[in-house]
């Protein structure tokens, strides 16, 4: 298997597992947990799950100087994106939530140009715009009532966090860390919003049941570990706004449990959304050959011309 398709392999995984948060967020809501405290959890476990993955396969846990700052920053930016992120969910449905989060590809690739000069080809452009038509589908697919000012700019808040974050991996020293000590670390750092958040730990919630014990386990493993490690190696395999552009599939995953789990409806908006967000994954997938291809194309037009 070629580094491209692992890349991409491991986009599309990392996108459609942080997809599931509200799946177990919400519940756990339910229950009486606020935003603070889940997270502090699902941080917790991720770590400890983390760390004994890294020590079972004798992974090494130290690090460099040059690395021990940018990690600090990593994490903290993460943290923040998921604390913005579930603050959201106080304020409107989960499952726009979600779409409206996917404006981070547009942010990473206004990044990537305006400080790091990477080329937005065609293809790319192509891809970020049927990707926001398929989110503007998906959003309009409501009841078509007024969002909250302050949901949105959580989400929003949410979403350039996250954009840097994925920027910052790709352009520092962290960028030749293995996925599983990038994760460790990022969630060790970020951790410690939470706990000044949560008077250090003196305000934190017990959970209230074994079902919302499964809830945490599930929150820790699915968004956390899995989606962090293989947007790690996405990074690193095929680069910032690939890996950002496939997020598209993170609000199919929310749609889709929003429809299976949590009863919302699926109108012909939110087909057609998902469709166009599928597309421009696809063109994405398969950018340099449908570059190299409209090249010849356009190549052999002008020759006949």
């Amino acid at each position: 298997m070629s580094d491209k398709v692992k890349g991409f392999l491991f986009g599309a995984v990392a996108a459609a597992t942080y997809g599931m948060n509200p799946l177990f967020a919400l519940p756990l809501y339910r229950e009486g947990l606020n935003a603070d405290s889940v997270l502090f959890y699902r941080y917790t476990l991720a770590i400890v799950m983390l760390g004994i993955w890294m020590k079972l396969q004798r992974q090494s846990f130290r690090l460099n100087g040059n690395e021990i700052l940018p990690l600090v920053i990593a994490g903290l930016l993460f943290a923040a994106s998921s604390l913005f992120l579930f603050l959201s969910y106080r304020h409107m449905d989960a499952g726009i939530a979600s779409t409206i989060l996917f404006v981070y590809p547009v942010m990473v690739a206004v990044i990537m140009a305006l400080f790091f000069h990477e080329k937005a080809t065609p293809v790319t452009v192509a891809s970020i715009v049927l990707a926001l038509s398929g989110i503007a589908l998906l959003y309009r697919g409501g009841d078509g009532g007024p969002l909250s000012f302050a949901g949105i700019l959580l989400v929003i808040l949410s979403a350039l966090s996250y954009a840097i974050y994925i920027v910052g991996v790709k352009q520092s020293a962290l960028k030749n860390l293995s996925g599983a000590k990038l994760t460790f670390y990022s969630l060790l750092f970020g951790l410690s919003i939470y706990i000044v958040r949560l008077d250090f730990c003196l305000g934190l919630q017990v959970v209230p049941s074994w079902q919302s014990w499964g809830n945490v386990v599930a929150i820790a493993l699915l968004p956390t570990v899995v989606s962090l490690s293989c947007t790690a190696l996405a990074i690193h395999y095929i680069g910032a706004t690939p890996t950002a552009i496939l997020g598209a599939l993170e609000p199919v995953t929310a749609v889709f449990f929003g429809v299976a789990v949590f009863g919302e409806s699926l109108t012909f908006r939110l087909v057609a959304g998902i469709l166009l967000i599928i597309v421009s994954v696809s063109l994405i997938i398969a950018g340099r050959t449908v570059q190299k291809s409209l090249n010849e194309l356009f190549r052999r037009l002008f020759r006949r011309a």
